[in-house]
Formats: structure tokens, C-alpha cells, sequence
């Protein structure tokens, strides 16, 4: 039997990549998806490094977006976000991707999607059907196309590229309808191995639950390499994952709470110190807000997803959490420190101070993007067990 195949781009976004599908390439009914993003990726595999598809083996690198015309007056376009597993025949779509989000508009872009002027700035209005906010991309162009030269680098990608600033408007309430969803700046759960503990709960970009690295026994200074050989260490953050799921009302319990896991994510957090990078370089306390290292689908994330340092960002401007309780403020945009270095974001929120009036007016950060191919992806069915589609309501 002959491959199949599909249109396709293959791009990077920020510290991720994805393989990028226009919608009208895909078959009509999305039950189709699952199974050709699981063999495109390359999915599921023990082997953990999908060498018979376009994953990389980390969660980063194992990601489709689906982009098509708008279907709401306040966007340009949708965009749909896929996590696939690595290991599971699982893909996951109940959250958004916020470095992949910085290649949509220029995705859009090319294909046709967005009307934007030739030269000069362009804004898309990006309807993230995961999590049913929008986002503007605003970039430069350069006759007629997205501009990819430019002098902003950012950590985790070597190089520099043109800026692309993503703002992710009333970002509160992604999957919860509420930014704090216990209504409380933080909580106290009961997780197994720990007793109970103290957290704080935000949904910002996408739902995240933060507790302190000391609870864990950690500084917050570990490398991904050194967390991913703790295994006790990450079943503890997949138990705090899976209780907070409940409390947020995300999953009725923590059964069904293991298996949505993207969201929320689970984050340790801790105030600045000296800290290395995997590069290397040690970033100084007087360089940075706060620290978090952030897990993945089960991984440690060797940088921060740029939904999860929003979220973090929002939660320092909220009084009581354990965020602001533990970062350095000044008064300007927020610096998360992760294990590549940091990441610098711009968060304001409402009402900060009243728990049950917080609300969360924008978070806004910079990426850069560019297309690394375009042309047909190919693949062919693989013989496993049916796929967990895990939707986005």
C-alpha cells in the first residue's frame, strides 16, 4: 500500500515546533485527525524518540496546529492545537500552545488566510479554539511576507530572528471560567506522598498549579536532566497535577484527571537566586523575577511554555499567591527565569488585591518564528491501539 500524504508546514514557534496544517487540507470531520497526527508524529512509541515521524522524542517537538478562516467576528483566523504523546496513542487538545501561537499569523500569512499590509506591521487576530481566547500577533513585513531577520534573540534558540509579540487578550479563564477557580489566591491539597500542601491555582493562558521547590525538597535551581532522573520527584508533580485538576473542576476526579495531561500544567517555583542554564551561563539573582521549572507531559520542560510564563507572570500581580509572595517586584514586566535562561513578560491584572474580583487584563510576550519547510508530509497507518482523543471542552 502506497503512503498517504498532505499538505503541509513544518515550522518553529518560540522554543517549540510543530508540524502546521491549513484546515481545508484535512479531512472534513475532525474524528479523522487523531489518527494521521499519531502517524505523522510518529506516535506512539516505547522507544520514546519517534524516529518514523517528524517528533522529536520531548513534548516541544511533538505538536500539530490546525489553521483555518475564523469562525467568531473578533478573529481573523482559528487555530487548533494538538499535543500528541510520545509514547501513547494519545492526542491532547485541551490546551493551547503559546510558542506555537507566535507562528500562526505568519502561517495565516502565507497561505492566504489574513489580509495584512505588504510592508510595515501586521496584526492577526488569533482564535485559539482550545481555550476560546483570542491573541494578537503583531510582526514585521517585508515585501509581502513575514519578516524572519531581525535582532531579538531569545533563550533556548540559538541565533536571532524579527520580533513577533503575542498578546494574549483577557487571558483569565481558559478552561475554569475563572482566573483564581477556588476563588482563593492559594489553597491547601492533600496529595499522596506529601500530605497537604500549599498551592496556587491560576488559569491564565492555560490553567497552572505552582508550589514552592523547598515543599519537594527542591531549590528550583535543578537542570531537566537531573529532574528527569528522579522519578519519585516527578510521580509527587504528577499527583499535585492530577489534585489540583479536581480542585479546579477540570476533571471530576483524579483518575480521569491523569488522563487529560496537559492541562493544568504543574509547576515548582522559587525565589531568585543564582541559578546555570543547560547553555551554561549562570543567570544572577538581580536578573530575574522569579524561577520556575515547569513539567511537560510528564517531562521536565527544558525552557518554560509560554503559556505557563504567563499564567506565572499574571499570578505574581495577584496578592496572596504564592507566586507574588515569592518574586522580586519592581513594579515593571515580569523575568521567568527557566533552565535555558529567562523569558520577560508584560501582565496586568485587575482588582488584584480582591480574590473574587481578579480578573486578568492581558499577558504579552515576544517570540520569534519562521517556516523551516513547506511541501507534502507523508505517513502511513500504524497498527496500534485506538487513539484517546482528549477534547478541548
Amino acid at each position: 500500500m502506497p503512503q498517504s500524504r498532505l499538505r503541509a508546514s513544518f515550522m518553529r514557534g518560540g522554543t517549540s515546533k510543530a508540524v502546521v496544517f491549513n484546515r481545508s487540507d484535512l479531512p472534513s470531520d475532525p474524528a479523522d485527525w487523531d489518527a494521521i497526527f499519531l502517524a505523522v508524529m510518529g506516535s506512539p512509541d516505547g522507544n520514546g524518540r519517534q524516529l518514523d515521524g517528524m517528533g522529536g522524542g520531548v513534548s516541544s517537538v511533538s505538536k500539530v496546529c490546525i489553521v483555518g478562516p475564523s469562525s467568531r467576528s473578533d478573529a481573523d483566523i482559528d487555530y487548533t492545537f494538538a499535543q500528541v504523546a510520545v509514547k501513547e496513542a494519545v492526542v491532547d487538545y485541551s490546551g493551547n500552545c503559546g510558542n506555537m501561537s507566535s507562528a500562526m499569523g505568519p502561517f495565516a500569512v502565507m497561505e492566504g488566510l489574513a489580509s495584512v499590509p505588504a510592508d510595515g506591521e501586521a496584526a492577526v487576530r488569533v482564535h485559539n479554539t482550545n481555550t476560546g481566547k483570542v491573541i494578537v500577533a503583531r510582526f514585521p513585513m517585508s515585501d509581502g511576507e513575514p519578516a524572519t531577520q531581525g535582532e531579538l534573540g531569545i533563550d533556548g534558540v540559538a541565533g536571532t530572528g524579527a520580533p513577533v509579540r503575542l498578546e494574549f487578550v483577557d487571558p483569565g479563564g481558559t478552561k475554569t471560567g475563572r482566573l483564581l477557580p477556588t476563588g482563593q489566591a492559594r489553597d491547601r491539597l492533600t496529595v499522596v506522598g506529601l500530605g497537604e500542601i500549599e498551592v496556587s491555582m491560576v488559569d491564565a493562558a492555560n490553567p497552572c498549579v505552582f508550589v514552592r521547590a523547598s515543599v519537594l525538597a527542591k531549590s528550583g535551581r535543578e537542570l531537566p536532566d537531573e529532574l528527569e532522573r528522579d522519578g519519585a520527584f516527578l510521580q509527587r508533580m504528577e499527583a499535585i497535577r492530577c489534585a489540583a485538576s479536581v480542585a479546579m473542576g477540570i476533571a471530576p476526579d483524579e483518575a480521569t484527571a491523569a488522563k487529560i495531561p496537559s492541562v493544568p500544567k504543574v509547576a515548582m517555583i522559587a525565589a531568585p537566586a543564582e541559578m546555570p542554564t543547560l547553555s551554561g551561563r549562570i543567570i544572577k539573582a538581580d536578573e530575574m523575577s522569579i524561577a520556575i521549572r515547569m513539567i511537560s507531559i510528564g517531562q521536565p520542560h527544558r525552557a518554560v511554555p509560554i503559556t505557563g510564563a504567563t499564567c506565572l507572570a499574571i499570578a505574581v500581580r495577584v496578592a496572596g499567591s504564592l507566586p507574588h509572595e515569592l518574586a522580586r517586584q519592581d513594579g515593571g514586566p515580569i523575568t521567568v527565569a527557566h533552565p535555558s535562561g529567562t523569558t520577560v513578560v508584560d501582565a496586568e491584572v485587575a482588582h488584584a488585591d480582591d480574590p473574587a474580583r481578579a480578573r486578568a487584563v492581558h499577558g504579552a510576550v515576544y517570540r520569534t518564528a519562521r517556516r523551516l519547510f513547506d511541501g507534502h508530509v507523508y505517513y502511513q497507518p500504524r497498527q496500534a491501539a485506538e487513539p484517546a482523543r482528549l477534547a478541548a471542552e
